[in-house]
């Protein structure tokens, strides 16, 4: 896809890793102006990990941008660790990695799973969150994730059939569950093919129109392992949520401002769960884009984000 509109390339000006709690070490780093605005960057799955693209959201001269791979995901370890793996221990390392670079305050840009997240820790520490930045919307409710499982099939049928066909007949009537013990196997000749089938499903259906590109990310060891492993044990745990799910607890949020940019034909996330969020939220402004489905890079959502985060700097 081209990219053309996103702001040229850049390297971080400042790279680590920082250990945290249950074992797990998380890669972090910063980009653009030391002494500008901080936003920080929520990637998706969970366990998808953050690619060099997604500097590339930000203007390097307004915003101080920090991103890190949550745990397991990316350049994290372990790869793929379920071990205190929720998200409450996620909304905790966000805390950790704030204090560790000093900020006060900070915008906070998700997509996806990043949107789950980022209304997480925003519930949790409402005073830490100066905006929000969020797109193709995931509140983690059984019925997104049973969409996400089986309804996807009503659009991209042959997608879904790879993901049912590669698993034997016998284990085809519990999809998540065979998924899950394939994916925990311990053996890389049978995590690793579930992992890659699991991730191959998810980014065939992210895009409005098929884009190999997006498929092939998907479809990387480090990328596959870490988004299958940890999406399907976080499915299987209900998203590790509070009671009542995050449309109960919007009250937190209500000071706030939230930009919610959604595809209109996201088949990963599908539009009517953006349109819960921002019907419980004053403070948000809906940006439906006509022509896109899921992903951050297609045109008409990288156009949005773009403009949300112009608007979004007026505000902290």
């Amino acid at each position: 896809m081209p990219r053309g509109d996103l702001y040229p390339e850049i390297g971080p000006y400042q790279t680590g890793y920082l250990p945290v709690s249950g074992g797990h070490v998380i890669y972090w780093e910063q980009v653009g102006n030391p002494r500008g605005k901080p936003v920080l960057f929520l990637h998706g799955g969970p366990g998808a990990g953050a690619g060099s693209v997604h500097r590339r959201f930000f203007d390097p001269a307004v915003w101080r941008v920090v991103i890190f791979d949550q745990r397991g995901a990316g350049r994290s370890t372990p790869l793929g660790g379920l071990h205190a793996n929720t998200t409450g221990d996620l909304v905790a390392d966000i805390e950790v990695l704030r204090q560790f670079h000093g900020i006060e305050r900070f915008v906070l840009f998700g997509g996806s799973w990043g949107s789950t997240l980022a209304l997480a820790y925003g519930q949790a520490h409402p005073e830490r969150v100066a905006a929000m930045v969020l797109r193709g919307i995931f509140l983690g409710r059984p019925g997104e994730v049973e969409w996400f499982l089986h309804g996807i099939a009503q659009f991209f049928p042959d997608a879904h059939a790879a993901l049912v066909n590669f698993l034997p007949p016998g284990e085809r009537g519990d999809l998540l569950g065979s998924y899950l013990r394939r994916l925990c196997d311990a053996n890389p000749d049978v995590h690793g093919p579930a992992a890659r089938a699991w991730s191959v499903y998810e980014g065939s259906c992210s895009t409005l129109l098929p884009s190999f590109e997006t498929v092939a990310a998907f479809a990387h060891d480090r990328t596959a392992i870490g988004l299958a492993r940890i999406e399907a044990y976080y499915f299987a745990h209900g998203l590790f949520l509070p009671e009542g799910g995050l449309l109960a607890h919007m009250d937190r949020l209500r000071h706030v401002p939230a930009e919610i940019v959604q595809g209109r034909y996201d088949m990963i996330c599908p539009p009517q769960t953006a349109f819960d969020l921002a019907a419980a939220w004053p403070g948000a402004r809906l940006t439906m884009v006509a022509d896109a489905g899921h992903s951050a890079l297609e045109p008409g959502v990288r156009a949005a984000l773009l403009a949300a985060m112009d608007r979004a700097r007026r505000l902290v």
